[in-house]
């Protein structure tokens, strides 16, 4: 008996092995497709409703339902977001070499702002070292130089592997479909696989869906929109450009507290300080009124209800998520944070439960 139990031990840690090592080389196989993968999912996960929508009226016909599902998303969502992104990019490489060869004078803007402050607000600064204009140029251009070129080099990785972009953009869009049509059956195939309670896998899977709608309606719409609003403001205004000083307030719309502002703020004060009166105060108005309520409007509406992740979480890990995946980060990074949160939060309860016992 007890030999035929230590068989059957060691043959269930063997099928265990097997499983572990063929998961490691599956995920190895998919990896350089990962991120490809990973936005068909969520695509698949924001527009199920869609695709619901367009099944109640195509009863049965699963297909042409994902199929016109995924057409709205690519004309309504992917294409302009790529239309933007390369205009985003041209802005970026000009101010670069505008940068690079001196035609933009950050000491001159500097000392018109420094100009216009109060003789205590100077002299403070000049005591904290902030007079000197040449070593403000210096440090600015640096500072600029440095983070255009980075979006330079991106543009640059892009377009010097054009095949394998257009591969993981195709990968994204048959997944897609078959993620809309099909993400049902194979989550609760999923579900049912894993060795856990099913009761837990259901409320791990449920906080899993509530935080990427949160984070992508909660946090990705409502930068689009103040990013959105902010490059409206400028055109009216005649900053030049305007839709990169949009995408980077979209970016900074994760920061708590500050948000936009670190972007529209300057603008205005600067605008103010050389003369242009309603432009500064509209820049000001526009940001304070509109584009700061924004987030206050939007967000109860979208998220509906709170992700339970406090604030200064959903920061660093959104901030440590972009940092190590890129764009991904944005959701990857607090989608970890609320999984951990939730299953150390399951983990407690189960422990007090064993302990009533």
């Amino acid at each position: 008996m007890d030999g035929g139990q230590t068989g059957s031990a060691i043959e269930r840690g063997g099928f265990l092995l097997f499983l572990g090592l063929v998961s490691l080389a599956l995920l190895a196989v998919v990896l350089p497709f990962l991120t490809p993968l990973l936005w068909a999912t969520l695509a698949a996960i924001m527009f199920q409703p869609l695709y619901r929508w367009f099944l109640v009226r195509r009863p049965e016909k699963e297909t042409q339902a994902a199929l016109a599902s995924l057409v709205v998303i690519l004309f309504a969502v992917v294409l302009p977001a790529l239309w933007i992104g390369s205009a985003v990019v041209e802005e970026a490489a000009g101010l670069y070499v505008a940068f690079r060869e001196g035609n933009i004078d950050v000491s001159t803007y500097f000392q018109s702002v420094f100009s216009a402050l109060p003789a205590s607000i100077q002299a403070s600064l000049d005591s904290a070292g902030f007079g000197d204009f040449a070593e403000v140029q210096a440090r600015a251009t640096a500072f600029v130089q440095a983070s255009l070129g980075l979006i330079a080099q991106q543009a640059l990785a892009i377009g010097g592997s054009v095949f394998g972009f257009v591969l993981a953009f195709t990968i994204a869009l048959y997944v897609g479909f078959f993620l809309l049509r099909d993400g049902r059956a194979i989550g609760d195939a999923v579900l049912a696989a894993l060795p856990m309670d099913r009761t837990i896998a259901d409320r791990l899977a449920l906080r899993f869906l509530t935080i990427v709608r949160a984070t992508i309606k909660g946090s990705v719409v409502v930068g689009l929109v103040q990013g959105a609003l902010g490059a409206l403001t400028f055109w009216i205004v005649g900053i030049p450009s305007v839709l990169l000083l949009g995408v980077i307030m979209a970016i900074a719309s994760l920061l708590p507290a500050l948000g936009p502002a670190i972007v529209w703020a300057p603008v205005g004060i600067y605008l103010l300080a050389t003369g242009a009166i309603w432009q500064g105060a509209l820049v000001i108005v526009s940001g304070v009124a509109l584009i700061g309520m924004v987030d206050n409007i939007l967000r109860p509406i979208l998220v509906g209800r709170d992700t339970g992740i406090p604030d200064w979480l959903i920061l660093v890990t959104t901030l440590g998520g972009i940092a190590l995946m890129g764009l991904s980060g944005i959701v990857v990074g607090p989608l970890i944070c609320g999984l951990f949160l939730a299953g150390w939060g399951i983990f407690a309860e189960q422990k007090a439960l064993g302990s009533s016992r």
